[in-house]
């Protein structure tokens, strides 16, 4: 089998690490020059690249690939950038690491195969909230661009994705939805699960019992919030 692991901290290089001593052919990559140097006689290849360079991630061999595994840890908006340029790439088989549940939604908002979660002993979990009225969760991909979870306003309620013209008027992209749905069990006890919707649709209508996923600017998303 052939795999491509990108990231090399603990998990990425220990899990690199194992599939080439199971005689499996491996590309590890990593932006840290000295953490390819470290690994490069325990790993079948490693290279120095940034894994969220379309045209750099085009050169690699990825129709011959069977799996590749995004095992970023550190950087969540790395993580989730080359996890969608490797969607984008079509790869037979993508997996990712998931640092906390938003993260895991936005993943499976892209698509991925399989969410991974590994021991984070030496994990960092720095995503911060806004301390913004309707924010459920947040992560930030840089200091100026976030990634939030945030309850539908009651004056979407009923209205499509296309209708609240959110990307004109606030300029934010909804990645998903998430229904919050009650369930009555056999005994008469009832709770709440919820169930991302998947990729978001300019047709999906919204209840206002559910959760917008969306991504934009910071000032763009305290200005969408401002005025519910």
């Amino acid at each position: 089998m052939k795999y491509i692991v990108v990231g090399l901290g603990s998990f990425g290089a220990s899990l690199a690490e194992k599939l080439t001593e199971q005689g499996n052919e491996v590309i590890a990559i990593d932006t840290s020059m000295n953490k390819v140097d470290t690994y490069k006689e325990r790993i079948t290849h490693t290279i120095c690249m940034d894994a969220t360079d379309e045209f750099t991630v085009s050169g690699l061999p990825l129709n011959d690939t069977d799996m590749v595994i995004v095992a970023i840890g550190e950087d969540k908006g790395a993580n989730v950038m080359t996890t969608a340029l490797f969607k984008n790439f079509q790869v037979k088989r993508l997996i990712s690491r998931a640092i906390d549940d938003l993260h895991e939604k936005v993943l499976h908002a892209i698509g991925v195969d399989e969410i991974v979660h590994p021991e984070e002993e030496s994990a960092e979990r720095w995503a911060k909230k806004l301390c913004l009225k309707g924010v459920v969760d947040s992560f930030e991909l840089s200091d100026d661009y976030s990634i939030v979870e945030v309850n539908v306003p009651a004056r979407f309620d009923g209205k499509t994705i296309k209708e609240i013209n959110i990307r004109e008027i606030y300029n934010l992209l909804v990645l998903t939805t998430i229904a919050n749905t009650e369930i009555k069990s056999i005994v008469g006890k009832t709770r709440n699960v919820t169930k991302v919707k998947g990729v978001a649709s300019p047709n999906n209508v919204l209840n206002k019992d559910d959760i917008l996923v969306v991504y934009g600017a910071n000032k763009d998303i305290k200005k969408f919030l401002k005025d519910d």
